[in-house]
C-alpha cells in the first residue's frame, strides 16, 4: 500500500492523542467542578486539544519524510517532541498571561506554584511518556497502516 504514505502518517500521528485527550478532559473537568479547583484549567486543556492531534500528525509525517536518511526509531523521534513543544508552549503562555516566570519556579493562572527542580522532574517524566507512546502506540499504528 504506497498511496498517500503521508496523510496515513498524519492520521496514525493524530489517532493516539484523539483517543487521550477526551479522557484528560474529563480528569480536569471533574478537578475542577467537583473538587472546585480554584484555578480555571479549562483554559489550559483546550490548546492543548485543538494543537496536540495536529502536532504530533505533522510530527509523523516529518518522521516519514527523515526516516529514509536518518533512521531515527519513531519513540526516539517522538521523544524529541517535548523540547521543541515545552519551549514554545511556555512562550505562548507566558505572552498571554496564563504563566508567570519568576526565579523560584512557574506560575499558573497566578494559583498554582511549581518549583523548577519539580518542573525538570515533570519534564523528564514527559520525555519518557511521549518515547513510549511514539514507541509502541504511533509506532504500531504505523505499522497497521503499511508506513514502515
Amino acid at each position: 500500500m504506497n498511496s498517500h504514505p503521508y496523510l496515513r502518517a498524519y492520521l496514525c500521528g493524530a489517532f493516539v492523542p484523539t483517543l487521550v485527550l477526551p479522557l484528560i478532559l474529563v480528569g480536569f473537568i471533574t478537578v475542577r467542578l467537583v473538587l472546585g479547583a480554584p484555578f480555571p484549567i479549562e483554559r489550559f486543556i483546550i490548546f492543548p486539544m485543538a494543537m496536540v492531534p495536529a502536532l504530533f500528525g505533522l510530527w509523523n509525517m516529518l518522521w516519514l519524510a527523515s526516516h529514509a536518511r536518518t533512521r531515527l526509531p519513531v519513540g526516539l523521534h517522538g521523544a524529541i517532541l517535548p523540547f521543541l513543544g515545552v519551549p514554545a508552549g511556555g512562550t505562548v503562555a507566558s505572552c498571554l498571561g496564563v504563566v508567570d516566570l519568576s526565579g523560584r519556579g512557574i506560575t499558573w493562572f497566578q494559583a498554582v506554584h511549581v518549583p523548577y527542580a519539580l518542573f525538570a522532574v515533570i519534564f523528564l517524566a514527559a520525555v519518557i511518556v511521549y518515547y513510549l507512546v511514539w514507541k509502541y502506540l504511533i509506532g504500531f499504528a504505523n505499522r497497521v497502516l503499511g508506513i514502515v
